[in-house]
């Protein structure tokens, strides 16, 4: 059997596996999946058995990650990373993550079955992440953070809106809170991460292609703004008001213009005001403010225009201002040779030739390029939605997609590359070494 052909019978298992995930939810009319909770762990039960099927040994590690492995030419040599995620935000669709997760046991069980495996120079291991979304204790990318060895302690204090705290959640699910941290891989015994993700974006649709690599995953702040004001009865002549509200709309709208003449994304998701009155000036105003861009210093330019704008308007409307950063993140490089390896497979299982996308979403990757080199390969989603009912992918693209993320890792077992970070690849006296510049 051809690998196209192979890949097109892989689709429609991974699309059905989909559906069957989409089973194991927490809402009686959505998907809702979230860390160390009991559809997490039906989850598990049902991709681990998915995963041994393929020829995969498993565990649950200690920060709750789901980990299958198969050996490369000999035992014990340092593992191709293939992850995403199997958590999902509040009414969810049936791909984001897990896609990535169920494709890259597809790609493991047809490495396995063609006897590749056992001529790789490394071992191949397929995480599926048990928190990157956030949504159970508000902080974001946990599984992927520990895998990295960027685990924090003070996240187990965390609780959810039931007040049971990360901690007791870990008990809960069979695993020791104190021993999370030692999920933690090295440069020792990786190698590398390579991601297959929907695009969550409407790029390739609008080119009229299924694929791409992911160039850079984009630099995000977030911020809780405040604008405070005075509260007083709708009589009050206008220019005796100082109205919260009508200053935060003033903001928001110049946000618009900021981010839209910086080539940035930037969005106001949550807005309230005080007192709430139908006939009452508000006098407090809340927003939330998300700013992404391609890279860090793109982001800060974005911010302080936008602050200043955003001062003239408070002195206009006779109101003050307070801001509080409740997330940032650096931008993330993918590395230039994995990506090449991830291109050379589109350009085989397209036949078009490869180009690469800034990923405004963030991924699993951001975490794992504090300790290893990434890349990721997009896949078009219909209509770019995504974190919806409405997300949706076609059998054919995924076919396209599982051929290219094959090719890619046989890529990169066939490529020579040098860089003395990755000598433990010279363990494996017979095979080909494998090594990659590191991400910035």
């Amino acid at each position: 059997m051809s690998t196209a052909a192979w890949a097109e019978q892989a689709a429609s298992t991974i699309l059905e596996r989909c559906d069957r995930l989409a089973e194991l939810t927490s809402l009686n009319n959505g998907i809702e999946r979230t860390y160390l909770s009991p559809q997490m762990a039906q989850a598990y039960d049902l991709t681990g058995t998915w995963m041994r099927q393929a020829g995969l040994a498993t565990h649950i590690d200690p920060a709750g990650n789901l980990v299958g492995r198969v050996e490369g030419i000999k035992p014990g040599l340092p593992a191709l990373i293939l992850g995403s995620h199997l958590d999902s935000v509040p009414d969810a669709g049936k791909y984001d993550g897990i896609l990535g997760v169920v494709t890259a046991i597809s790609v493991a069980e047809h490495l396995i079955d063609s006897g590749i495996t056992a001529t790789l120079p490394f071992a191949i291991e397929v995480v599926g992440f048990g928190d990157e979304e956030g949504a159970r204790f508000g902080a974001t990318l946990l599984g992927s953070y520990a895998l990295a060895g960027r685990w924090k302690n003070e996240w187990l204090d965390l609780a959810d809106k039931n007040g049971v705290t990360m901690r007791d959640a870990f008990t809960e699910f069979g695993l020791d809170p104190q021993h999370v941290a030692e999920a933690a891989h090295s440069l020792e015994d990786s190698i590398g991460y390579l991601e297959f993700h929907i695009e969550q974006g409407p790029i390739l649709e609008q080119r009229n292609r299924a694929l791409s690599s992911v160039t850079s995953i984009a630099a995000a702040s977030r911020y809780m703004v405040t604008i405070n004001g005075l509260s007083c009865h709708i009589a009050t002549p206008y220019n005796l008001r100082h109205d919260a509200l009508t200053a935060a709309a003033d903001i928001i709208a110049g946000i618009d213009r900021i981010s839209l003449e910086a080539g940035t994304r930037a969005n106001v998701g949550e807005i309230s005001a005080e007192p709430g009155g139908v006939n009452v000036i508000a006098g407090k105003a809340t927003f939330s403010l998300d700013v992404r861009a391609g890279t860090d210093e793109l982001r800060d330019e974005t911010f302080d225009r936008i602050w200043a704008m955003a001062d003239q308007v408070c002195t206009q409307r006779g109101v003050t201002m307070e801001k509080i950063c409740i997330h940032t993140a650096s931008g993330t490089q993918c590395d230039p040779f994995l990506r090449s390896c991830i291109e050379d497979g589109i350009e085989t299982s397209e036949d078009k030739d490869a180009f690469g996308l800034i990923s405004y979403p963030g991924h699993d990757g951001m975490a794992v390029a504090e300790l290893l080199p990434i890349a990721m390969l997009y896949v078009r989603c219909k209509g770019g939605i995504s974190h919806s009912p409405l997300e949706s992918v076609r059998e054919d693209d995924v076919a396209c997609g599982t051929q290219a993320f094959a090719q890619a890792v046989l890529n990169i077992a066939r490529k020579n590359c040098s860089n003395d970070k990755q000598n433990t690849m010279n363990a494996a006296d017979t095979a080909t070494p494998v090594t990659t510049t590191t991400a910035a």
